[in-house]
């Protein structure tokens, strides 16, 4: 699971590409979420508290991780508004325990938390001022992001969870548009990590286009590995096994 946390910085200059960026990812986090509020609301009293596919964490437990993950981007949003240190959640410890007392709620009361925490979120990016997605938080590495990456990270949180709930929904049925997203901002995080092998990795959209992504120093020998992008994004983060892209193709470290 990727999550920002906030630090105060400067705003970086103001684009004219920012106000079409910030909207089409309003409008990719919102379409994620009808899906997710959709499959958590066809679930009952058994199945939300059937395991998911993440070791040690039910249903509940993922639906719970989700509702507050949306409150501590409010968090984020809110510092990038005021500029008053807000960080997203008091503390890991807190997250923890927000997400195991929560994982024992009633389904009812999961559907409702989580869809009021979504309002919350997509009021505070609905009222956020645009020169305000420019302000820096800060990511888990430490890097300066602006505010507007925020919405990627929420984006990710979703699509990806949403895969993990198991109930009906995988990498593939994730929009051709969401998912090239989430691939960038995968092989991103995956570019300055040591401990990932050198890859060239072709992925196959839908459409019948492709793309290809370079992962390691440059002219290193590299592991070349071909599929589909629901597939190779799968693959990526962990959650399908190598041998879905062929049988030479390398078991990857831990996604962070």
């Amino acid at each position: 699971m990727v999550e920002l946390e906030s630090r105060t910085g400067h705003p970086h200059e103001r684009t004219t590409t920012e106000q079409p960026r910030t909207h089409s990812l309003v409008a990719a986090v919102q379409g994620a979420t009808n899906t997710l509020l959709e499959t958590v609301e066809t679930m009952d009293e058994v199945s939300v508290h059937t395991p998911s596919s993440l070791p040690g964490w039910n249903r509940a437990h993922v639906i719970s991780h989700l509702a507050r993950h949306a409150d501590g981007c409010v968090n984020l949003l809110t510092w990038a508004r005021t500029g008053v240190e807000h960080p997203m959640y008091p503390s890991r410890a807190d997250r923890d325990a927000d997400i195991a007392e929560g994982s024992h709620r009633n389904h009812r009361l999961l559907f409702e938390d989580l869809a009021a925490s979504s309002g919350r979120f997509f009021e505070a990016a609905r009222t956020l001022p645009q020169e305000a997605w420019n302000s820096l938080v800060v990511g888990a590495p430490g890097k300066p992001v602006p505010a507007h990456e925020v919405l990627r990270t929420r984006l990710f949180e979703v699509r990806v969870h949403l895969v993990d709930l198991d109930h009906g929904f995988g990498f593939e049925d994730i929009p051709q548009g969401d998912l090239e997203r989430l691939l960038n901002d995968t092989v991103r995080q995956f570019g300055g990590r040591p401990d990932v092998p050198p890859l060239s990795v072709t992925i196959d959209f839908d459409d019948g286009s492709s793309t290809v992504w370079e992962i390691g120093a440059p002219h290193s020998r590299r592991h070349r590995v071909r599929g589909r992008a629901g597939t190779v994004l799968g693959w990526l983060l962990g959650r399908t096994a190598p041998e879905a892209l062929g049988d030479s193709t390398p078991e990857l470290p831990p996604w962070l």
